[in-house]
């Protein structure tokens, strides 16, 4: 039996001392150092891609243990360039715009998608008395060339069965398409029906149609989450948990629709909440395809891939080999019933 002094410790209780010493001094994984990351929007602070910040906001990603710095985006293109450059990490694009940037030899993949149906459509004031993509027939419709709905347009003409010679296209800067449709200059536009039928209805008091090209047989995964090649032989946990703690803010904002609008508004003080709410709400609408049905959210289908490559080939002028295969990862999908994607409201 070991004898201590007067206000000495025994040896084991020193050494018990010790440990809790260095327990202290190394912390607790909450309370460990987070991980700075760097992620890049499509567009500006709105209710399509209001997730991202509410899992920031609700602390989804700091209970991840990750920092992450957010900033918009100037579209799926750009993003795409700067996570190809690697000068951020994560990225939110279009699947479309990915395939043909990977065509042309960007190291990128995605690896979750929250839009896995495309939602490009060609929008209609309602009071035109344009029911029926054929009635499109004779009109004018204003696009903005380059991008993913002008890239698509041929497939949407074809998959309707219309004369593309009985359509007038017109180019128009993006900013540009909503106030053209609304002051009659055109009577139609290709856009996001997402992103801009809410501003259309609620701005203009004035209702609209959408005939989306996903109806007319144009399947394209839209936007998800995208990372460099790199970055998933590196880093995969890091991956993993990105993709976990951002799809709980997803999930979150489909079942509290008003907070995930609160919290955008504290990002992007000028957005109008009834416009991001709608945009949110029929953002959902757009969340899975029929072979997406009953799978996690973020989960991918090969077939809609496959045929998103076929696009490409077809009309996004892709010509190199190119597999859907290359495109895109299930691996960081995460199990468990609280990330299956809810039914459509």
């Amino acid at each position: 039996m070991f004898q201590t002094l007067a206000g000495q410790c025994s040896i084991p209780r020193a050494v018990a001392i010790a440990a809790l010493a260095v327990v202290c001094l190394q912390g607790t994984p909450a309370d460990a150092q987070k991980r700075d990351v760097s992620l890049r929007l499509d567009w500006i602070y709105q209710g399509p891609n209001a997730g991202f910040m509410v899992a920031k906001d609700k602390g989804f990603y700091d209970e991840a243990g990750l920092n992450v710095d957010m900033g918009p985006g100037k579209g799926s293109g750009s993003t795409a360039q700067l996570i190809a450059s690697k000068t951020s990490q994560f990225g939110f694009a279009d699947g479309f715009v990915i395939g043909a940037g990977v065509a042309k030899g960007m190291e990128l993949v995605m690896v979750a998608s929250m839009y896995r149906r495309n939602p490009t459509a060609a929008i209609v004031l309602t009071e035109s008395g344009i029911k029926t993509p054929k009635d499109l027939e004779g009109k004018s419709i204003g696009i903005a060339p380059g991008g993913t709905q002008f890239q698509q347009w041929p497939a949407f003409v074809k998959g309707c069965k219309l004369d593309n010679d009985k359509i007038k296209v017109i180019n128009l800067d993006p900013a540009g398409t909503v106030p053209a449709l609304v002051a009659g200059k055109v009577q139609a536009v290709a856009s996001y029906a997402q992103g801009a039928v809410p501003g259309i209805e609620i701005r203009s008091k004035k209702d609209a149609t959408s005939f989306y090209y996903a109806d007319c047989g144009v399947t394209a995964v839209s936007n998800g989450i995208i990372v460099h090649k790199d970055l998933l032989k590196q880093d995969p946990e890091l991956v993993r948990t990105f993709v976990k703690a951002t799809l709980k803010g997803f999930l979150y904002s489909h079942a509290h629709p008003d907070e995930a609008v609160a919290i955008t508004k504290r990002y992007a003080p000028e957005i109008v909440p009834e416009i991001t709410k709608r945009e949110l709400e029929m953002s959902f609408l757009n969340w899975q395809t029929p072979n997406t049905a009953g799978k996690q959210m973020g989960w991918m289908s090969d077939k809609d891939w496959d045929s998103t490559v076929e696009t490409l080939k077809l009309y996004g002028g892709v010509t190199t080999p190119l597999k859907a295969s290359d495109l895109y990862t299930n691996e960081f999908i995460p199990t468990g019933k609280e990330f299956a994607t809810p039914p459509e409201k």
